[in-house]
């Protein structure tokens, strides 16, 4: 069993996915607070790898990448850092997303058995679509890792289909239009989203883009996602100097949000 599919196991109420971006403010700052996303209580973590053009991501995450690349920070600097947490915590997913251009310098198959070799579990190439995500697919499976792809509510069906063919793990689905951030108000009409994902076999949904606030955790959940991952809001707590306890508290806060009555993937209406 992968560590996806445990993790699912034990979360029945919903799953929280915490994200940092790699070596913000430093490497042995970041690393601290990876400890401490587990620490608050995380299930899972996503992780970004400093990249100059981070096309999804909005103005925090961005910031966050122009930090870590002013701190020396490199995709092999990365790799060691997600070792390192992995020697820690044997039990937690960790994800990566980044971007077409980090992958494809390595090599997309050396990239993948490079994350493999870290402890990765599943890679989101964020710029890819699905046309063109078959190569990425192949080289994650044949190192043993996931790949994850991004489903949004007005995604059509034939993308959904090939999203469910080739990717696994979990289905990375955007709570809204645009870019990454920490909103106010989440706008779900996510269910024909999770109806079509569960009908072509799909991965579970976790929903992702605004999430930063209990409130908004409670409501994805009780919307019909598996779980959800929040970025920004953890990313500018971060950035504004908190301490690793206190981005701990922020997470358990935020996990906490998870258990509550919710429409499960399994039963989603047709």
């Amino acid at each position: 069993m992968t560590r996806y599919a445990s993790m699912f196991d034990r979360c029945p109420n919903g799953v929280f996915g915490a994200f940092l971006m790699l070596g913000d403010p430093g490497i042995a700052e970041c690393e601290a607070y990876l400890d401490a996303l587990v620490e608050g209580g995380a299930d899972m973590v996503e992780l970004g790898i400093p990249f100059s053009d981070p096309v999804a991501d909005g103005p925090v995450i961005q910031a966050a990448t122009v930090r870590a690349l002013k701190a020396g920070v490199r995709t092999g600097d990365c790799l060691g850092m997600i070792a390192r947490f992995r020697s820690r915590h044997q039990d937690i997913p960790v994800g990566i997303l980044t971007y077409a251009n980090i992958v494809n310098a390595r090599g997309i198959e050396q990239f993948a058995s490079d994350c493999a070799d870290a402890g990765v579990d599943s890679l989101l190439v964020a710029d890819v679509p699905s046309l063109e995500a078959e190569p990425y697919a192949n080289a994650a499976k044949a190192a043993g890792i996931d790949l994850v792809m991004i489903a949004a509510p007005n995604t059509p069906a034939e993308t959904i289909a090939r999203i469910a063919q080739l990717s696994s793990g979990y289905t990375y689905c955007v709570a809204r239009a645009g870019v990454t951030g920490a909103d106010r108000r989440l706008q779900l009409d996510h269910s024909g989203l999770f109806a079509a994902l569960k009908k072509d076999g799909a991965a579970p949904p976790i929903l992702g883009f605004g999430i930063s606030n209990p409130d908004q955790v409670a409501e994805a959940i009780a919307h019909g996602a598996a779980g959800v991952i929040s970025g920004s809001a953890i990313v500018q707590r971060i950035a504004n100097g908190a301490s690793p306890a206190e981005v701990a508290a922020f997470v358990r806060e935020l996990k906490g949000a998870t258990e509550v009555q919710r429409l499960d993937f399994a039963s989603v209406a047709l």
